[in-house]
């Protein structure tokens, strides 16, 4: 294959360019789907249309009727050891199990519901915890990187940002803050490899984000940790 531009996504995978592997971290997210809500259901939770948000949403899908069901996602960041990525990761009933409990936490009158699907996947994180942009080579290549699982939401703005990176022209879009300002470099494999084990899970640098996240959203604490990171305030 020839081409005079390329553009490189290659999420949490290898990248072909190696100044991006400094920056990107891969990171496992689970997500689960409940079986069909009745419309009593529905009512209860009183969420009538496509409603959604960060831990949950409410969706319509045409599987021979259609039917309505409700997922429960976007929580975990699991970080496995040297950049783990196997396909048998993609199943973690730690992670399943802490999505339901989130998901009843949040509509108790769903109780009892019954989750009829489960997966997980690989997705890119960086310092930043959301997509940068660059080019190599000229300007001959651009790439998109650290989504942090925005990517359904923010792809097709990432894929604008990377045609206008590689016509050269100046826009809107390249003019951003984000455009071809790099995050900070991501923590070296010793920071981000297990500094100690619990029946939890191995304490790293991705897990100990994701645990002050929290912290700092609901009590105020555990921001001291993020503020050692590339992270907007």
């Amino acid at each position: 294959m020839r081409a005079r531009r390329l553009a490189l996504c290659t999420n949490a995978f290898s990248p072909l360019l190696r100044r991006i592997r400094a920056y990107i971290v891969p990171v496992y997210d689970y997500v689960l789907v409940t079986e069909p809500l009745s419309s009593a259901q529905r009512a209860a939770i009183g969420w009538r249309n496509r409603q959604g948000s960060a831990m949950a949403a409410i969706s319509s899908t045409t599987t021979g009727s259609p039917a309505t069901t409700a997922s429960s996602g976007r929580y975990d960041a699991i970080y496995h050891f040297n950049n783990g990525l196997r396909a048998e990761l993609d199943n973690r009933p730690a992670s399943f199990i802490k999505l339901a409990g989130h998901f009843f936490a949040t509509f108790p009158q769903l109780e009892g519901l019954r989750f009829s699907h489960a997966w997980g996947g690989a997705i890119d994180t960086c310092s930043r915890f959301c997509v940068f942009w660059g080019t190599a080579m000229g300007g001959r290549v651009a790439y998109a990187a650290g989504y942090t699982g925005l990517g359904v939401a923010s792809t097709r703005f990432g894929a604008e940002v990377i045609l206008d990176l590689l016509s050269g022209r100046p826009t809107e879009r390249t003019a951003l803050d984000s455009c071809g300002a790099s995050p900070s470099p991501s923590r070296p494999n010793p920071c981000a490899t297990p500094a100690s084990r619990s029946p939890a899970g191995p304490s790293t640098a991705p897990t100990t984000t994701r645990h002050a996240q929290p912290l700092a959203s609901h009590a105020g604490f555990g921001w001291a940790w993020a503020t050692t990171l590339d992270v907007p305030t």
